[in-house]
């Protein structure tokens, strides 16, 4: 009998383990490669007139004389990706800013690009918002743990306070975006403080896509980007 208790245990234990999701903020076996030599834009398409490199980082800037009509976008030509760790450094150069890192997300043509966002701006709720470019806008704030069903309600949790966690960086300063993103799970920290969590298993949901760097439309900026590293993940 305590021998048929203990295969039951087992075989239950087994069950449990193989039903817990894969954690989204854990690194799994692979490398970082660098997507940006420091040097020229090889590897990334935008319109020449926004984006150029300095002193080892891409610089971002518009002007008086030099604006877009609308958000436009530095793509990464490297193709899809789907499960992937991704850090960079950026700095705010300009006392108004408003960008984001794309990921998961598609090219609509002549640099324009739609899907998930890791929102950068001087704004100061903005900074670390989970956002959906052209698409259901912000889904999670600074503090927030979202999860979207798959039928599209969502639930929504408050793990920190936004203003607390916006003491973490100075964007003046070299600030670090860090993103884990595997299956339907997304984390994401700045100079390694959680900003957001979500788990999006709504139906639009985005399983993979392109990289790319946001311009936003509207007032003057200048901002800089650096040490860009994506290491690519099993699928959970």
């Amino acid at each position: 009998m305590l021998t048929r208790c203990k295969c039951l245990l087992a075989s239950w234990l087994l069950v449990i383990t193989f039903s817990l999701p894969a954690a989204a903020d854990t690194d799994a076996a692979g490398e970082f490669v660098s997507l940006f030599d420091g040097q020229t834009l090889e590897g990334w398409e935008g319109a020449p007139r926004f984006w150029r490199v300095e002193d080892g980082a891409i610089v971002a800037e518009t002007t008086e004389t030099n604006r877009p009509r609308g958000n436009t976008f530095l793509i990464w030509t490297g193709g899809d990706v789907q499960d992937f760790e991704l850090k960079l450094r950026y700095r705010i150069d300009s006392p108004w800013a408003n960008s984001g890192i794309q990921i998961r997300s598609e090219h609509l043509g002549d640099f324009v690009v739609r899907g998930y966002q890791l929102d950068i701006a001087t704004d100061d709720w903005i900074t670390g918002i989970f956002y959906e470019e052209r698409g259901r806008g912000v889904l999670a704030r600074r503090g927030q743990r979202l999860v979207i069903a798959a039928d599209g309600t969502r639930h929504v949790e408050r793990f920190a306070d936004e203003n607390a966690l916006a003491e973490h960086y100075d964007q003046a300063e070299w600030t670090e975006y860090h993103v884990v993103a595997r299956g339907s799970h997304f984390v994401t920290r700045i100079n390694g403080h959680k900003m957001h969590e979500v788990v999006d298993e709504g139906p639009a949901a985005r399983q993979r896509g392109i990289l790319a760097v946001q311009l936003h439309a509207g007032g003057l900026m200048t901002m800089r980007i650096k040490d860009i590293q994506l290491k690519t993940l099993a699928a959970p």
